[in-house]
């Protein structure tokens, strides 16, 4: 083999090697998504999570965000981006397992969670359960800034949790969503709901229902104050306020939401 030949097969070597390395940083890097996962019961459960470097070190803010019926953990984490709004915070968006749908798909091939308490043995409360505890366990949560954020049947379930696990968080948000069957089991927390004006699939007029409890449930003032565009806020007696973000889509999600939701929990710290 030639001299040249030799110096371009070492420098390609170099190349590659110099580029796995760059490649593996960026997978393992303290601040870089990653998929952890968890055994509960029998199963194993995952979930897409960006942990900031100072979570072991200063209080850390927790966001869990919740797919939809047919998502997943990924586009959850690319279309809702909390690690650039708020890189301070932990963010966990878990990968929901084949759920029969309330409204779709009844033979629950695809993805999703659990509609109530008690139901597929409460397998998503427990996995809740089991990351939030593996969290306060191995870094430095603050137990006043926990907050859940879902989309349709994820926001649904952001609703049986605010029903069962109420004292752990520090404010809501779901869209597209209602909390139907669980709502005289809410205590007053504040919330943020987004729903659309022109959603056919969990109707609107639900969704308003839904709002008008709430409302009433956090003993809100009648007259509401602009929080955000499309979004009203309506000041609480007890402190806990309600926001309503009602956007003229569908069965959507605007991206513009993102902001108005973290800026929602940062004024919302748990008492």
């Amino acid at each position: 083999m030639g001299a040249k030949k030799i110096l371009r097969t070492v420098g390609l070597l170099l190349a590659l090697l110099i580029s796995s390395i760059s490649s593996l940083g960026q997978k393992v890097g303290p601040t870089a998504p990653q998929v952890m996962e968890w055994k509960v019961g029998d199963t194993v459960r995952k979930a897409l999570v960006y942990i900031p470097a100072g979570a072991k070190t200063s209080n850390t803010p927790v966001i869990f965000a919740f797919h939809g019926h047919g998502g997943t953990m990924e586009n959850m984490f690319k279309t809702r981006r909390f690690d650039q709004l708020w890189p301070e915070a932990i963010f966990i968006c878990p990968q929901g397992l084949n759920t029969a749908g309330q409204l779709t798909d009844p033979e629950g091939k695809l993805p999703g969670w659990q509609k109530g308490i008690g139901a597929n043995e409460d397998r998503d409360l427990k996995f809740f359960d089991a990351m939030l505890a593996f969290f306060q366990k191995n870094y430095r949560v603050d137990p006043k800034r926990v907050y859940a954020t879902g989309h349709s049947n994820g926001g649904g379930f952001t609703y049986l949790l605010w029903a069962t696990r109420g004292p752990v968080f520090a404010a809501l948000a779901p869209s597209a969503a209602v909390a139907a069957r669980i709502m005289n089991q809410l205590k007053p927390k504040p919330v943020l709901h987004l729903y659309g004006e022109n959603d056919n699939l969990v109707k609107t007029q639900w969704q308003k229902s839904t709002c008008q409890f709430l409302l009433k449930l956090n003993s809100c003032s009648d007259k509401g104050e602009p929080f955000a565009d499309q979004a009203m806020l309506y000041k609480s007696a007890t402190g806990n306020p309600v926001v309503i973000y009602s956007h003229p889509g569908g069965h959507t999600y605007p991206q513009a939401a993102n902001q108005v939701i973290i800026n929602f929990f940062k004024q919302h710290p748990g008492l």
